[in-house]
């Protein structure tokens, strides 16, 4: 199968989306940037995911290249909290609209032009409609131009998938090396290509702004924690270690911006318990704002960030702070530690998920989940500026290795495998079963490719 841009149409289908409304965490930002950046690259992409019911159902981007369906607004408009609200509900209409909506708006016509499509699928949620959409494209004789690859970001629903029928109708992917062993358990073996990040912007970074948010932080620890109020993401682990700091005779200023999720109640009684003052605020538009927020909230340890970071302000704050505490201790990929080497700061990661991550080169990786592990490396940190700044500059080279573009690139030789696979199923599909022992086979003509196996859910 040849990939060009002129030659292609893809299609990705995933929940989360670029909306504020669509993002509950990695996976949103990783679609918004692949769609961008095939857009980009001149491939005509569609993406389909839950959006904000307030905005249009469809929207372009990226000179007409880039393609916004955003499904299920009518049920966001009743499910306000976010795009896993109501998502069963969201989840059978989905399944029950998307196929026909993928196969008669965009396969059939690409197809029709003399053009192949290439679906790529994020998560459990859309485990069954690729079958469902496998199954119409077989009926409708489509189904030898099309490729479709299937992503787990997650281990999340893998419960609810019927493997088999997936694993029949798609190419299985994930993000990480630690993703493929935890889906061995499942009995799949992924092909990993990771995530990507735009492309790095530590350079062009506001140094005038960087230096008014320390100035006004006024710590000797200053750290930044972004993330679902999940216990993977260790958040009880960061916030004691900020607590033997500030016990220890240390000023510490841990700005926190977490989600809905109710261990985020644990989480700030945990930091009061322990005699950090938290402060709830709004996210500011722009640096300045968020230096005033710090200058009149003095005594506050922990500032509680409770609405959307803009990505621009985020990309500061990561490189303003001393170390950005993505310290899960069960990460499928780590995007956000990717993205703060993106942006010029210094990452202290898992050691999961994070397969880019070379300890004391361009990252600080976690061995354990022992508070005084972080409480250790912030003060070799402070004891050793030549090797943050290393640190720094290591992970700014690491980032541009997964720029999106890098990472299409492995994408597209994938596809290649993907399109082979596929047709040796369909070959297969035409090829009759064979007879039963101790009897003849019969003269029979071959028939028609039997669609992929009924998905259940």
């Amino acid at each position: 199968m040849q990939v060009a841009p002129e030659r292609t149409v893809f299609v990705i289908l995933s929940f989360e989306g670029p909306d504020v409304y669509s993002q509950a965490g990695g996976l949103g930002v990783r679609v918004k940037g692949l769609s961008r950046t095939l857009a980009q690259l001149g491939y005509e992409t569609h993406l389909f995911f839950i959006g904000d019911p307030e905005l249009p159902s469809e929207e372009m981007h990226e000179g007409g290249r880039l393609h916004y369906h955003r499904w299920c607004q009518w049920l966001s408009a009743f499910h306000r909290g976010g795009v896993y609200d109501g998502e069963e509900d969201k989840l059978r209409d989905w399944d029950r609209s998307v196929p026909s909506a993928v196969i008669d708006g965009i396969i059939a016509p690409a197809i029709e032009s003399g053009r192949n499509v290439v679906v790529l699928a994020e998560e459990w949620q859309t485990a069954a409609t690729i079958n469902l959409l496998s199954d119409s494209l077989y009926y409708r004789g489509l189904r030898d131009r099309v490729v479709i690859l299937w992503n787990a970001n997650n281990t999340f629903g893998f419960q609810r998938i019927n493997w088999g029928a997936l694993a029949f109708a798609s190419t299985i992917t994930t993000v990480s090396r630690y993703m493929k062993f935890r889906m061995w358990e499942w009995g799949q073996n992924p092909i990993v290509i990771p995530n990507g990040v735009p492309p790095s912007t530590g350079a062009d970074a506001d140094s005038a702004a960087i230096a008014a948010l320390r100035e006004a932080a006024s710590a000797d620890h200053l750290c930044f924690k972004i993330g679902r109020f999940d216990p993977d993401k260790r958040w009880l682990m960061a916030v004691t270690a900020m607590a033997y700091l500030k016990q220890s005779g240390s000023r510490v200023r841990l700005l926190i911006r977490g989600g809905r999720e109710p261990h985020g109640v644990e989480v700030m009684l945990l930091a009061r318990s322990h005699g950090l003052h938290v402060a709830d605020v709004k996210a500011p538009d722009e640096a300045a704002g968020l230096a005033r927020v710090l200058r009149s909230h003095p005594h506050a340890d922990v500032i509680n960030v409770t609405s959307y970071i803009k990505d621009d302000l985020l990309e500061l704050v990561y490189v303003a702070c001393d170390a950005v505490l993505a310290n899960s201790g069960r990460e499928p990929f780590g995007l956000v530690g990717l993205e703060v080497m993106a942006a010029g700061g210094l990452a202290m990661v898992g050691s999961t998920g994070e397969d880019y991550a070379d300890p004391f080169r361009n990252a600080l990786v976690l061995e354990t989940e022992d508070p005084v592990e972080v409480v250790t490396l912030l003060r070799l940190l402070k004891e050793k500026p030549d090797l943050a700044a290393s640190i720094r500059k290591r992970g700014l080279a690491t980032a541009r290795d997964y720029s999106w573009e890098k990472v299409i690139d492995q994408l597209l030789l994938r596809i290649d495998l993907a399109a082979a696979q596929q047709a040796v199923r369909q070959e297969g599909a035409d090829v009759p079963p064979p007879p039963a022992k101790g009897t003849r086979r019969k003269s029979v003509t071959p028939r028609k490719a039997a669609p992929s196996p009924k998905s259940i859910t």
